[in-house]
Formats: C-alpha cells, sequence, structure tokens
C-alpha cells in the first residue's frame, strides 16, 4: 500500500531549467514537456502509479470528464442548486458514487440525513406538535400532552390533525420540507442574495427540525438512517461534528451529555454489526463559539471529562457556527489552553478560515488553529492569504477539510474552478473532501463533493490517480491510531479492487 501512493522526491524545477534558450529561439519542445509532466506531478494523486486495469478504466473517466469540461452549461462553474440535475444524470457522478471515498471526516449531526427521510418518518410519528414561527418558520416538539404555548409562536397544533384536515398533504409535506433545508428550485442568487441573508436562512433551518432530531426515538432512527446514507454512497468510516444535546422522551425528561454520546456509540456499534463493510464513527464533540468564556470553560472541562470516559469513541473537540459573527479562537485562548495546563490530551479539529474577511480577527483563527495544534482544519477557505499558515500546514501534515458545495452555497465562491482548493490540489497540499452539512444542500453523502473537487478543482488533469490519493487522505489524515489507521487502508483497499475489476469489466463490455 505504502509504495502505492509515497511521494517520491521531486525533481528541483532549477534542474528543469538548467539549460536556458534564447530569447529569439524556440524553446525546446523537451524542456516544454519536462515542466508539464512536473506540474503534474505535483498534483493530488499525481505520483500514484495506476496498475493496467486502474490505467483502462482512467482512459475512460478522462473521456468522460473531456464531455463535460467543454460544454456551456459546466455544473461547478454553476449555483449547486442548479447545477444539482444535471451532476445526478452525469455518467461521472454515477461512477463517482461507485468509487469507495474512504472517509468523510467532516460533517455535522444534524444535517447528514436526508430532509425527505426526516418528513416523512419523523413527522408522521404520534404526538407530534407544530408551531409557525413570527420569522414564518415552525417548531416542533413531542409531548403527551399539549405542550406550553412557545414565544413568538402560533398554538400548538398536532401534526396528526393537520394532515387529517388539509386536502393536498404532499402539499403540507413539501411546505414542511422547504422550512428544513437551504435547497430552492427558485433561483438562489435571488432568494440567498447576500452571504447575512443565506446564513440566517440556514440557522433558522437547524432551530426548525431542532425539536424533531434531539426526540431520544427519532435521534437514534435519524443517526442511524444517516450512517445508512453515506454507507450507500460507499463512505466507510465517518468523524462526526456533534453538539451532544439534551435529548428529550415523550415525558419532557431530558438525558446528558454522557448518554447522547453513549447512544452514538451504540447506534454506531448496531450499524457496523448490521453492515460488515462499515468501518466505523467517532465523535468530535462540539460547541457554539458565541458562548462566553465560563461556558467554554465549562465545556472544554466535559470535553476533557468525555474523551477521558470514551477514549476510541471521542476524537476531539471544534468550535462550530458562523465564523465571521463568532467569537475568534484567540478570545478563547485560556479556556483552549486547559488541557495542556492539566496534562490532559484533548485533540482539537478547528473550524478556521471559513471567512473572506481578509485581516480581521476571524480571519487570524488560521493561525490560532496552528498555535493549538489542532489536528486538521476545518474549511481553511482563507488559507491561500495566509502564506505561514499554509506553510506551517505542510509541514505539520495538518489537512484541511474541503467542502465545496458548502462553500459555494453559503457564499463564498461563486464558480468552484476558483476556489482555493484547486490551487492546494495542484500542489498536493494536504486536504480531504467533505460534505459540511449535505442535507442542507439537497445533497447526500459524499460523491456530490468529490464531483466538484474532481471536475471543478482538478479540471482536466486530475484523474482516477487523484480519487484514488483523496480517499487514501480521508484515512491518512482521520484521528484514528496508527494501528487502526492501516487497519482502515487495507479495509479501503479491497474495496478499490473489486470497484476497480467490477467497471473495468463492464468498460470492457
Amino acid at each position: 500500500m505504502a509504495g502505492s501512493w509515497g511521494r517520491p522526491l521531486v525533481v528541483c524545477l532549477c534542474m528543469a531549467l538548467c539549460c536556458p534558450w534564447g530569447g529569439l529561439s524556440m524553446p525546446d519542445p523537451k524542456h516544454r514537456e519536462s515542466l508539464i509532466q512536473m506540474e503534474v506531478s505535483m498534483q493530488t494523486g499525481g505520483q500514484m502509479v495506476l496498475n493496467e486495469k486502474e490505467k483502462q478504466l482512467n482512459s475512460r473517466l478522462v473521456q468522460m470528464k473531456q464531455k463535460v469540461v467543454t460544454r456551456a452549461n459546466f455544473p461547478p462553474a454553476m449555483h449547486f442548486f442548479k447545477a444539482r440535475d444535471l451532476i445526478t444524470e452525469s455518467p461521472i457522478f454515477k461512477l463517482l458514487q461507485k468509487v469507495p471515498k474512504g472517509a468523510a471526516l467532516h460533517v455535522h449531526d444534524f444535517s447528514m440525513t436526508a430532509v425527505e427521510w426526516l418528513v416523512k418518518n419523523a413527522t408522521y410519528r404520534p404526538h407530534l406538535y407544530m408551531c409557525c414561527t413570527d420569522t414564518r418558520s415552525i417548531r416542533f416538539i413531542f409531548c403527551s400532552q399539549i405542550p406550553e404555548p412557545l414565544p413568538h409562536c402560533s398554538a400548538w397544533v398536532l401534526v396528526e390533525k393537520l394532515r387529517a384536515m388539509t386536502i393536498n398533504v404532499t402539499e403540507l409535506d413539501d411546505s414542511i420540507m422547504k422550512n428544513l433545508t437551504l435547497f430552492t428550485d427558485l433561483d438562489p442568487d435571488v432568494v440567498y442574495p447576500t452571504q447575512d441573508v443565506v446564513w440566517g436562512r440556514f440557522e433558522e433551518a437547524f432551530r426548525a427540525l431542532w425539536g424533531l432530531v434531539t426526540f431520544a426515538p427519532v435521534f437514534r432512527d435519524y443517526y442511524y438512517q444517516g450512517l445508512g446514507e453515506f454507507h450507500t454512497d460507499n463512505v466507510m468510516y465517518l468523524e462526526l461534528r456533534a453538539l451532544l444535546p439534551e435529548i428529550y422522551e415523550l415525558d419532557g425528561s431530558t438525558h446528558s451529555m454522557t448518554w447522547t454520546l453513549k447512544t452514538y456509540q451504540e447506534q454506531t456499534r448496531q450499524f457496523t454489526a448490521d453492515h460488515p463493510d462499515f468501518f466505523g464513527v467517532r465523535i468530535i464533540f462540539t460547541i457554539q463559539r458565541g458562548v462566553n468564556s465560563t461556558t467554554m470553560a465549562q465545556v472544554v472541562a466535559e470535553a476533557m471529562k468525555l474523551k477521558k470516559d470514551f477514549p476510541d469513541f471521542m476524537a476531539g473537540f471544534d468550535l462550530v457556527g458562523r465564523e465571521d459573527q463568532g467569537r475568534p479562537l484567540w478570545y478563547f485562548r485560556n479556556e483552549l489552553s486547559l488541557p495542556s495546563d492539566r496534562g490532559l490530551q484533548l485533540p482539537f479539529f478547528f473550524h478556521a478560515g471559513e471567512t473572506n474577511l481578509e485581516g480581521s480577527d476571524v480571519d487570524q483563527n488560521l493561525l490560532d488553529a496552528l498555535l493549538f495544534n489542532t489536528s486538521r482544519i476545518g474549511h481553511g477557505f482563507a488559507l491561500l492569504r495566509h502564506p505561514v499558515a499554509k506553510e506551517l500546514s505542510r509541514k505539520r501534515g495538518v489537512a484541511l477539510e474541503i467542502c465545496p458545495v458548502s462553500n459555494q452555497v453559503l457564499k463564498l465562491v461563486d464558480d468552484l474552478r476558483n476556489h482555493p482548493g484547486a490551487v492546494l490540489m495542484a500542489e498536493n497540499h494536504p486536504l480531504v473532501i467533505s460534505s459540511d452539512d449535505p442535507a442542507m444542500f439537497g445533497a447526500s453523502g459524499l460523491s456530490y463533493d468529490f464531483y466538484q473537487a474532481f471536475v471543478g478543482f482538478g479540471g482536466l488533469r486530475s484523474d482516477l490517480g487523484t480519487l484514488k490519493e483523496l480517499a487514501i487522505n480521508s484515512i491518512r489524515y482521520s484521528s484514528l491510531p496508527a494501528q487502526q489507521q492501516e487497519k482502515a487502508l487495507a479495509f479501503w483497499q479491497k474495496k478499490w479492487d473489486k470497484f476497480i475489476f467490477e467497471n473495468t469489466q463492464s468498460v470492457q463490455g
């Protein structure tokens, strides 16, 4: 395995230029070719050695990509909401769905499972009440009797009764669904003209689904269903960012963080028992970055305890929420130093650089994340503006978790060919591709983000070797201990070999 993706030394650029050519004479074609090959070899997957069967499939894959890149309606250059159906119907996407993608290392707890499942399953359960807010959103709660009124919300109505009184139930379900996702059939640039608007709607959608997903029976099923969707998309391992909220029962009683984490663990064990080709899950405990210092100190202390109690299941800690409006990492420098001050290990996986506010306090989160020895960087969109942080992350092997669809939908970039990930992939910077909040974006699993990275970032140069290294990166940069990583890589390699065999046969056929 190591020999196939180990990066050999790249010939120094000065050697390629050691035989200068005159300014008036034609450059030597051999020198030109050597420079082209050097650039290709430096990209993600550029040093990957493909066997004969892989070369056969790669030839077909490159042909498929050439047809996409030359079309007028190039999906990565379009808003994802407009491009989704084009991507779904494309031969490249259908092949990418079959690719063993390894791990999804940046996924959030309550946006991992299809909204359609949530509406068709959770909202059809008994004892569910709904109210409509002053902001034209909705709230849910499961209760054995009519709940207490909620401020700024209409009177609670039993959803079961509401459906019984509704002539067009499909219309009602669609209306509920629109409150739980950002996806729209209208022009997304008109619906979401600014970052403030799209983030406001994004946060409102989470508030709308909260009462559904934090109800204990739904919580268990939602997580299990989400694992199933990633598994179907040929993802074998997840690192899930989870808020670990109080989960409630029908009588209003609630469970602790420990119960929530333990339930995640139990459901994971059940899923892996039911699906032996799934490797597992680890949890990254998260807290909203808008809290105050006192709350952060309490949460970090709780995180240290949970890491001690669940050493193999809890991966570490992170801050979540809109980076531009939350407190910067440096604000919490005392609280985030508590683990090291007490000689305890609490790995960090900080969101950082999910911003285009260059020069602001928030923009320094990338450097601060590295100062706190973050294991990975969530998003890192601003990294190209921070040469020191970029070099440190490369030297330390601190991978970026790049989420193309999320960055576009949340209006950091319009055309994904201009995403910083395109430059980072060209340089083989440590990175992985993930999907952040797929259900919120009308996506699922990991394949849509793989498509945008493979076609949009990579252009015509990226090939099967790129896909292979991205999959391997997802295991190499996971929080799994070294021995577990080797086991996971061997696990993945069997899946990869099977994928190559089956799809080479179909190409030959």
